[in-house]
């Protein structure tokens, strides 16, 4: 077909030889496409070529973080050090566009990223909707214009952490609305207050004299899956929204959240225990710091024979200690994207990252390789590692816990005892997927519900995904999962749109 987006398919074992050991690193994938412009298939070589290269290493026209460049003069500059040669066109680009990202999952088309191929392409939606422009969130972003029962999506826009990722994200939001005719008379963006693209939806709803609404974020989540899979919203869902970060209705960071929704709200049934996120966006940086803040939760020592205390500085850990005694810039998170960042170090795949989830992507990769020893497999015996589910002990009404402190204590007596870290990290994996099942059979007993869906960044995982997938179906449940719109950040506009702009018939 015309889309030919990267597809992430599993490196070969071993691997093949015309790719080289440092195309990308540590990933259990390698994104594979075929040749979509001319230019393309001249690199390789027309019928009756002399042989063109048996791979091309390709990536986009931007340094990290950055919108994609687009203008010769501007390429000259800002990718200056970066390429050796420039190759120029006598043709004006004036919309930039992303490769788009998929993976097979479960036999099913999984989208990561959703741009070129696919982006304007409108979705059906299920409800009729005001016309209305959802900001997205600020990673990740794509916006989504809407009017009546279709929306548009936007192209991949990338992390709104600087001057030009504004100034294209202000330009792509003018240019969709203009070429779908939609004038917007509703503003929606996140609750997050010190999200770009909410202060940026602010400014332009005051700006225009129209209102703003902001949608909680795991909410958004779990009503882009219900969306997509054409759910009217009459019927609630068990939204099981996993991902590495979200404001949360008590100002803590959530992001580890079983939700009862629909699209007029949601009950928070339960989520990961909360943990202590020492620096914030220094813990992100640096799994290790989560692995120690988890350790110390669960009451294991910080050995040295523990990679993740291993390789933090001593200097650091002492002040990393007195942090955490004292609570200073611990805002408390039950983020499952940070546990899994946890246990990478704690197992020590990874410890410092250079890009978004390279922890987590990289614990997947070690649950692929290597065997279990037969322990905690998905055998049908009992798993190696276990959450405890429970309420509060005072026996309010609050969501019920999911308590990771077992198996940071189970993962870190394997780790000292010279256990694998790919049996650890399968482990670890099979821990999580009891979990969602168990928490889903609590919520269907009190609620009688039993359609679920998977959403959140964590849902890229392929691993992860098939085995909830499988688990759940086995249980009985109906499970919705993401097949037109990400998982993570990327598809969350079209559940803040449903959510905050419907109208009703």
């Amino acid at each position: 077909g015309a889309r030919k987006p990267i597809v992430l398919l599993r490196r070969r074992t071993p691997a093949s030889g015309d790719v080289a050991p440092g195309v990308a690193p540590g990933s259990p994938d390698l994104g594979v496409m075929l040749p979509y412009t001319p230019l393309h298939r001249l690199l390789l070589g027309l019928p009756g070529d002399p042989p063109g290269p048996p791979v091309l290493v390709m990536t986009s026209g931007n340094r990290s973080g950055e919108p994609i460049v687009t203008d010769d003069t501007e390429a000259l500059t800002r990718l200056e050090g970066l390429a050796d040669a420039w190759l120029g066109h006598d043709r004006p680009i004036h919309v930039p566009c992303d490769d788009s990202v998929v993976r097979i999952c479960a036999g099913a088309e999984l989208p990561v990223r959703r741009s070129r191929g696919y982006a304007p392409l409108p979705l059906a939606l299920p409800l009729p909707v005001v016309p209305a422009l959802a900001v997205g969130g600020d990673l990740k972003n794509t916006f989504c214009a809407a009017d009546d029962r279709y929306a548009w999506l936007s192209a991949h826009v990338g992390d709104m952490d600087d001057l030009a990722t504004l100034t294209a994200f202000e330009r792509a939001t003018g240019h969709l609305t203009d070429l779908t005719a939609v004038t917007p008379r509703l503003l929606i963006a996140d609750r997050h207050p010190g999200y770009r693209s909410t202060q940026w939806a602010r400014r332009t709803a005051e700006a225009r004299g129209i209102p703003l609404r902001q949608v909680q974020h795991h909410h958004a989540h779990v009503a882009s899956t219900m969306a997509e899979h054409g759910l009217d919203g009459t019927s609630p869902v068990i939204g099981v929204a996993f991902d590495g970060t979200g404001y949360g209705d008590d100002g803590a960071v959530w992001g580890g959240e079983i939700l009862i929704a629909d699209y007029d709200g949601f009950e928070r049934f339960a989520h990961l225990r909360h943990v202590p996120l020492p620096g914030g966006d220094a813990a992100v940086r640096n799994p290790y710091r989560m692995a120690l803040s988890h350790l110390r939760a669960a009451g294991v020592p910080w050995s040295d024979a523990l990679p993740c205390a291993a390789i933090a500085p001593p200097g650091e850990r002492r002040l990393l200690e007195r942090q955490l005694e004292r609570g200073l810039n611990c805002v408390p998170t039950s983020s499952m994207g940070r546990l899994f960042d946890a246990v990478s170090s704690l197992a020590g795949v990874c410890h410092r990252v250079e890009y978004e989830a390279e922890a987590a992507m990289r614990l997947e990769n070690a649950a692929l390789t290597g065997a279990d020893e037969g322990r905690g497999a998905d055998d049908g015996r009992e798993p190696a590692y276990r959450f405890i589910l429970g309420a509060e002990p005072d026996g309010s009404a609050a969501p019920l816990t999911a308590d990771p402190r077992p198996v940071l204590a189970a993962a870190a007596a394997d780790v000292l005892a010279g256990v694998p870290a790919s049996a650890v990290a399968r482990r670890f994996h099979r821990a999580v997927t009891v979990l969602v099942r168990e928490v889903c059979a609590a919520a269907r007993q009190r609620t009688g519900i039993a359609t679920v869906a998977l959403t959140g960044g964590v849902f890229c995982n392929a691993v992860l995904t098939e085995g909830c997938c499988t688990g759940l179906e086995a249980d009985g449940f109906t499970v919705l999962r993401h097949r037109k719109v990400p998982p993570n950040d990327g598809g969350l506009a079209l559940g803040q749109l449903v959510v905050a702009a419907r109208t009703k018939e």
